[in-house]
């Protein structure tokens, strides 16, 4: 995926992170509302996230990290 600048500016969606994550945008949703995976939200309410976001919680994933 090529970054644009309004991607760069706002983030990544739901659908872009689940297509980063290989997950649906469902799970995305799930991990968001449960706070495993943090992101922010637009003042329109569209969950947004950033490329360290992602890359932090797939980290976490790797170490075996739970949250709540």
């Amino acid at each position: 995926m090529s970054p644009t600048a309004d991607t760069h500016h706002l983030g990544l969606s739901a659908s872009q992170a689940a297509r980063a994550l290989g997950v649906s945008v469902s799970t995305v949703r799930r991990w968001s509302d449960a706070g495993a995976l943090r992101g922010y939200r637009t003042p329109g309410g569209q969950r947004r996230f950033s490329r360290e976001q992602l890359d932090a919680f797939l980290a976490s994933l790797e170490r075996g990290e739970r949250s709540a």
